[in-house]
């Protein structure tokens, strides 16, 4: 896939995620399939922290920078430390739709770059730009995949009807 395929990818993923951000109920706002996973409003304050902290912000130190180390970051304490449950769902959707469009804007705007230059990463070797911006789009497609088993948990849980016709999940 070229840069252009990815970035068109991330603009895709936008609208789904648009989409999947649209509930048909609002319990499935806090809805968990057990008390480790996430719900819907602990993936989108993730989103929103992994758009500007992570992936655009590691593209942009990988083909700015020299050999400097990576600002730390800690996706994994970042539900409790800032507090996912207790924000407001609409208004971490519109921030991440917000931040989307600025990755985006960004992204489009970059002329000239050597996509292939690399940095250390400390746990993982030596990435490039072009394997953040890659590993981001993978990124959207683990999430939108953990947000429909959400959606068709909770219809499963939440439905009188057999849902055996609808093939297997």
């Amino acid at each position: 896939m070229t840069i252009t395929d990815v970035i068109d990818g991330l603009s895709n993923n936008k609208k789904i995620f648009e989409s999947l951000f649209e509930l048909p109920h609002k319990d499935l706002i806090l809805f968990k399939t057990d008390a480790k996973a996430w719900c819907f409003l602990e993936v989108v304050c993730h989103l929103i922290d992994e758009e500007v902290e992570d992936f655009r912000a590691r593209i942009s130190f990988s083909l700015a920078s020299f050999e400097k180390p990576f600002k730390s970051i800690s996706p994994k304490t970042w539900p409790i430390e800032r507090k996912y449950l207790a924000q407001d769902f609409g208004i971490k959707v519109s921030e991440f739709i917000k931040e989307r469009e600025n990755s985006l804007n960004w992204l489009n705007s970059l002329e000239g770059v050597n996509w292939n230059k690399e940095l250390l990463h400390p746990d993982l070797g030596k990435m490039s730009a072009k394997q953040f911006l890659h590993n981001w789009l993978a990124h959207d497609y683990l999430h939108i995949r953990q947000l429909n088993a959400l959606k068709y948990k909770f219809l499963k849980e939440h439905s009188d009807e057999d849902l055996s016709y609808a093939g297997n999940w």
